[in-house]
This record gives structure tokens, sequence and C-alpha cells, in this order.
């Protein structure tokens, strides 16, 4: 997706803006900390872009940078708001959309097994779940999003909303019905449009083929190989296991004043194969470093999270920027691959050149987490690392 350096710009200054003009709560700053450092940023000082934290667009931020160019480590802000204690670099967080690259790569896995055929529609796997009218979505469009399936829908149309709404529990193959009972948006391999409905019926896809659950299947094929130990699917379970730094969003508050409210505590049983997972810096950085080795994803089918669909953007009409599981930004004059998630209270995102020359990881816990525009410091942390979007 093309984005020129002066859009960059302006988001950056409307982020900025947003940012003060967003903050109702005093902030007490704290430093940034930089517990390891080998390589020059791309652009800002690393450090210089997480100083200050915790203030209005994000409470702490943990950072990862590696790859044959070097690494750096850092963390800011605080654990939470209540005590000011400084944040944890070794803290479990929402992954969110992370999530998605998990998925795929299960997918991909048992497709080089013999066992998923990328060409094969999705209703062939799921005759009862799948209607007539998405007969032709294949299990790739699923994960490129050019199936053309509709978002599910949640009640509620407001922050303040969702949130009293934070433990409804939701069935996948309920999401999927409610989802294909509505008209297409597009003939399936015509555009793209982002959602996370394709992952949720992958998910089930996955279940189908092997008889097993799709979090023992991630667990099996990903985490327990890498030695992912603090990375899980947490199912109906709303509090994240073990130490975390506490997320805030901004809302109305019960007094009618707009003010952060602690969202640590969320069920996800809506993001599920999705967006549920819950990992560290430290997990993301080993998995990401093993996927783009070819460690995760072997041979040919390795190449499916590296090549974008040649169609058009559903709603801006650009070129598709989205392949199986990951994106693509031109950024400092180089392709960087990756992908972003976010759960209230918290942003998160993986990235790498092609062949792993550099890395970033970041949990950046945002008041922010699922706004229009990206949030300020995350936002930061990706023109630190790579440069600005190129022409």
């Amino acid at each position: 997706m093309r984005t020129t350096k002066r859009t960059t710009r302006t988001l950056l200054a409307a982020a900025l803006v947003l940012g003060v003009a967003a903050g109702t709560t005093a902030f007490s700053p704290a430093p940034a900390v930089a517990f390891a450092e080998a390589v020059p940023a791309a652009g800002p000082d690393l450090s210089a872009v997480i100083a200050g934290l915790p203030r209005a667009d994000a409470t702490a931020a943990l950072v990862r940078i590696g790859g044959t160019e070097g690494a750096w480590e850092g963390s800011a802000g605080v654990h939470d708001l209540e005590t000011g204690a400084p944040a944890d670099p070794t803290a479990r967080f929402r992954a969110g959309s992370v999530t998605k690259v998990f998925t795929a790569a299960t997918v991909l896995q048992l497709a080089a097994e013999g066992r998923i055929d990328l060409d094969r529609t999705a209703r062939s796997y799921l005759p009862e779940l799948i209607p007539g009218r998405y007969a032709t979505v294949t299990v790739r469009q699923l994960l490129n999003h050019t199936h053309g399936i509709p978002a599910a829908g949640m009640p509620g149309g407001t922050v303040e909303e969702w949130y009293e709404n934070r433990f409804a529990v939701h069935e996948p193959e309920e999401m999927v019905r409610r989802a294909t009972a509505k008209p297409r948006e597009f003939r399936p391999g015509t555009r793209q449009h982002y959602l996370n409905i394709g992952y949720t019926i992958a998910g089930l896809i996955v279940e189908r083929v092997t008889g097993d659950s799709y979090e023992k299947q991630v667990e099996r094929r990903i985490l327990r190989p890498l030695g992912l130990r603090d990375t899980y699917s947490p199912g109906r379970e709303a509090a994240i296991r073990g130490p975390y730094n506490h997320g805030y969003q901004l809302m109305r508050l019960e007094d009618g004043t707009t003010g952060l409210r602690d969202v640590s505590v969320w069920g996800t049983t809506d993001g599920w194969a999705a967006g549920d997972l819950i990992s560290t810096t430290a997990d993301l950085e080993r998995f990401t470093r093993a996927l783009f080795a070819g460690r995760v994803v072997c041979g040919p089918l390795l190449e499916e999270m590296f090549t974008l669909p040649k169609v058009a953007d559903f709603g801006s009409g650009d070129p598709a920027a989205y392949s199986v599981g990951l994106s693509m930004k031109r950024l400092g004059g180089r392709e960087v691959w990756g992908k972003t998630g976010g759960r209230w209270g918290y942003n998160t995102a993986i990235a790498s050149t092609r062949h792993g020359e550099r890395t970033l990881v970041y949990s950046v816990n945002a008041t922010d987490a699922k706004g229009q525009s990206m949030n300020r410091t995350a936002l930061e942390l990706m023109l630190a690392t790579y440069g600005l979007p190129s022409e």
C-alpha cells in the first residue's frame, strides 16, 4: 500500500496533536531504559522515541530490534498508573492480529503435509457452515483477505458499549454464520478487504482436518518447537496469566468525564484464530527470526507469505498490501514485511526485512489501541527502525 512521505508526516503530526489533546490524566513520565544496545536506529534514537512515557497516547512500551545488522532492547513507562512502578520488560501482553501470522503458518504447515489444499474451497471443508453464496471462496483467499465475506459484526457501536460487554463469549461458528448470512462484498479473488472473519474460518478448517483444537495445533506446531513458553491462547480467560503491564483506554467514565480506564482484563473470544494470542517481545522476536529464516514454514509455501495478490484494496483502491499472514510496506527504500495487532490497551507489531537484516518487535500500551490512525508511539518506533515510506 503506497503512502507518501507527506502523508506520513501529516499522520504523525495529527497523532502528536491528538496525543496532547486527548490527555485528561496527569502523567509523571518515567525514564526510558535501554538494557542492551548495539545497533544505530535508521532514524531518531530509539531511546528518545519511548522516553517520557507514560504520556497521553501510551503508558508503556517494550521494544526489541534484532537481525544481522545488530540488536537493541529497551523499555519505558509504567507497570500501572496507580503505583507508577517501572514497566516490566519481560511482561506478557495481548498480541492482537499478530495471531494471524501463527494461524497462517499452521495452515501452511498442514498444506505442506497435504492435509489442506490452498486452492480447495472453504465450503468443501465446512459444508454445513459455508453457504452457497460463498461456495467458490478458497482457503488461500481466506488467508489473503480476498474472500469477499463481510465482518460478523459485534453488538454495540462505542468503546463504552464494548467495554460493558467485554466478558461476552463469541463462538467462532456463530460468528461465521452471522458473516456469511450477509451478501458478499465482492466476487472472491477480485478485491482485498482486511477482516478477521477469514482467519476465524481458517481456524475452524484446522480443527476439521486435524480432529484437534486450533489452540493445540498452534502449540504443537509452533509454540513448543520454538520454545515460546510465554505465548498462549487464552480461550475464555479474560485475564492475562503471569506478569503484565496494565493496558488503558481513553473513554467516558461513570461521572461523565473522559479519562483512562484499566482495560487489561477483557475477553478475546471475538478474536480467536484472528487475534487472541498473548505473548512477550522475546517470544515474538524468536518467532519472527524463525519464520523469516524458513524454520516455521518451508520451501515454496513460505513464498505465500511474501506474495501480494494482484488486486486492489476494497476501500481505497490502492494495490493490495496483505499476503498470507503478513503485510508489506516500503520503508527506508526496502521492503518491510510484518504484522501489527491491536487489542484494547495494547498495540503490537512484528516486522522484518525479507532476509532478516533488521527485525522489530514492540508492545505499546496504547490508550487508543483500536483508533482509526496508528498510535503515535508505535508509528515513531516503526519509522525510527526502518525510515520513512518510499515513494
